[in-house]
């Protein structure tokens, strides 16, 4: 076992799918202690149990809800309580709706704000104070590729991801007075169960399927989360600012650095592929209203590969 966290604590929101869940995994195998955070808590429990049978660090699951802050404020606390302090809090559990703006409804935006941003934000109000207190503490937040370039087809999504980089960097200049660290991870194509709109995105279109979704996804060459969580792990104990994995994204960010206006027509170019891509396939948009959005609104699991998969999913990482 690696023992390089050996009697660290990391509180692990949407801990129990995606990289989340090999985030907690890669962090108790190197001896850490970790709390798998997730409104999902029957199968973040079940997670815990697996990642204890295979040795290192203890786990832990908690029912959480990343949009009450009370519910943020009592995992931290019981987490507090039971270990003393947490050094690592990964503000990881996110939602994506797939579609273009023109399309969306009230709930498209308001869904995914509350998750991707008011969960970040929630999560460091309930979490730095402590690290502040301790003076040491390093706090994570997952944003992604999106987060930096105009990544059109997942509006909400792109938005959210771009205030979660702003809101890191800003941490990241106040906190080290403190002693405590920022970072923010901005993902690209992952496999996980977000590339077809996981358990609680949507994505507006019909007669699609997420077979479909994820061979539309191939030229992006997703990662193994496994993989993923090891080295954005690895850059978190490096103390970098921009975690950017795989590292070959990182050419779209340079990009929209260096040319704004080159980084437009390249999305842009991106935008019309996809366009093209759901045309071929007889994708159509479901728009607010939709028998098909109404009938699909709350769904508990993520579709099979082969079913149609409901209003939501993201195209964009």
């Amino acid at each position: 076992m690696n023992k390089t966290l050996q009697g660290k604590v990391a509180l692990v929101t949407g801990g129990a799918s995606g990289i989340g869940q090999a985030l907690a995994t890669e962090l108790a195998s190197r001896g850490c202690d970790v709390v798998l955070a997730d409104r999902q808590v029957e199968l973040a429990t079940a997670i815990a149990k697996d990642i204890e049978a295979k040795g290192g660090g203890r786990a832990w699951a908690e029912a959480l809800d990343v949009r009450e802050f009370s519910q943020f404020e009592r995992v931290a606390n019981a987490t507090l309580d039971r270990s003393g302090g947490i050094d690592f809090l990964f503000n990881n559990a996110g939602i994506a709706v797939g579609g273009e703006m023109d399309g969306y409804g009230l709930a498209d935006w308001d869904d995914v704000i509350d998750v991707n941003l008011r969960g970040v934000a929630y999560g460091v109000q309930a979490v730095y104070p402590s690290m502040v207190k301790r003076r040491t503490g390093h706090i994570i937040n997952t944003a992604s590729v999106a987060g930096l370039v105009p990544a059109a087809g997942t509006g909400s999504y792109c938005a959210t991801k771009h205030a979660v980089v702003g809101l890191t960097k800003a941490l990241r200049v106040e906190a080290r007075v403190h002693g405590v660290r920022a970072s923010v991870m901005c993902p690209g194509a992952i496999k996980t169960p977000i590339l077809t709109g996981g358990t609680f995105g949507r994505f507006n279109y019909r007669n699609i399927t997420a077979r479909d979704v994820l061979a539309m996804w191939d030229e992006a060459r997703p990662m193994a989360p496994e993989l993923f969580a090891r080295k954005a792990l690895d850059a978190v104990l490096r103390d970098e600012a921009y975690i950017i994995v795989p590292g070959w994204w990182k050419a779209f960010w340079y990009l929209d650095r260096v040319s704004p206006s080159l980084s437009l027509r390249v999305w842009g170019s991106r935008l019309e592929k996809m366009r093209a891509q759901l045309a071929r396939l007889g994708a159509t948009a479901a728009r607010p209203g939709d028998a098909a959005r109404e009938e699909h609104g709350d769904v508990d699991e993520p579709p099979a590969s082969g079913e149609s998969v409901r209003p939501g999913a993201p195209l964009a990482t």
